[in-house]
C-alpha cells in the first residue's frame, strides 16, 4: 500500500510541479511573439507597396524579354 501512495502522489506532484514552472516562467515566448509581430508587419508593408505601384511593376515584369 505504501508504495502505491507514494506512485499515486508522484503522479500528481509532477504536473502539478509543471504547471507551476510554467506559471512563474513570467516571460516565456515573448520573443517569439515579437519576431511574429515584426514579421507581419513587414508583409503588411509589402503588400502596401504592391498594392501602391502594382501598375508600374507589372509593367516592368512584362516589358522584360528573355
Amino acid at each position: 500500500m505504501p508504495k502505491a501512495l507514494a506512485l499515486l502522489t508522484l503522479v500528481h506532484l509532477t504536473p502539478t510541479d509543471r504547471i507551476r514552472r510554467l506559471r512563474d516562467s513570467g516571460d516565456r515566448g515573448s520573443e517569439t511573439t515579437e519576431k511574429v509581430l515584426w514579421i507581419a508587419f513587414l508583409v503588411l508593408l509589402v503588400a502596401g507597396v504592391y498594392a501602391i505601384f502594382q501598375s508600374k511593376i507589372i509593367t516592368k515584369i512584362s516589358g522584360i524579354t528573355l
